[in-house]
């Protein structure tokens, strides 16, 4: 996800981040590192085109500077859409230990799951966030695994 641009909001103590798609972020002074103080302000925020517009970058009065990835903002926010592609992700990492644990080929894989082998190797693909999680608990289970989901209530 592209960061279309950042602004500081010093009433607030955080940082103003605005997505491609428009969707507006905000970031607390106080996950900074280094940390902004009242001795040492933020003098300059952009967003880092040496990091393919996927952070922002600020520069303090004393010259210190860090960056940020849209991944901590997104997390820190708490993005359903980021979260679900974070459990997506998980599960497909999952699955690829399990694959290579179990000794079966990929096209024995494919047939149980009466799908293709460009299909499986899709579903095994961790930069594919198109799948479903019906697919990857399917694969999961014919791995022999057992998934359980759990709700529990937010930490307060």
């Amino acid at each position: 996800m592209k960061i279309r641009k950042v602004a500081l909001n010093n009433r607030k103590h955080q940082i103003q981040v605005t997505t491609a798609s428009g969707k507006v972020y905000p970031f607390p002074y106080a996950k900074l590192k280094p940390k902004p103080t009242s001795a040492d302000k933020i003098r300059d925020v952009f967003v880092d085109k040496e990091l393919g517009n996927e952070a922002f970058t600020y520069v303090l009065e004393s010259g210190k500077e860090g960056s940020v990835h849209i991944e901590q903002v997104l997390e820190y926010n708490k993005d359903p859409t980021y979260l679900r592609d974070l459990l997506l992700y998980n599960l497909t990492l999952e699955a690829i230990k399990r694959v290579e644990k179990s000794g079966l080929s990929r096209r024995e894989l494919a047939r149980r799951l009466d799908t293709s082998a460009t299909q499986l190797y899709r579903l095994l693909s961790p930069s594919n966030t198109r799948k479903s999680m019906n697919q990857l608990v399917s694969l999961l289970h014919v791995l022999g695994c057992e998934v359980e989901v759990s709700v529990t209530d937010k930490a307060a």
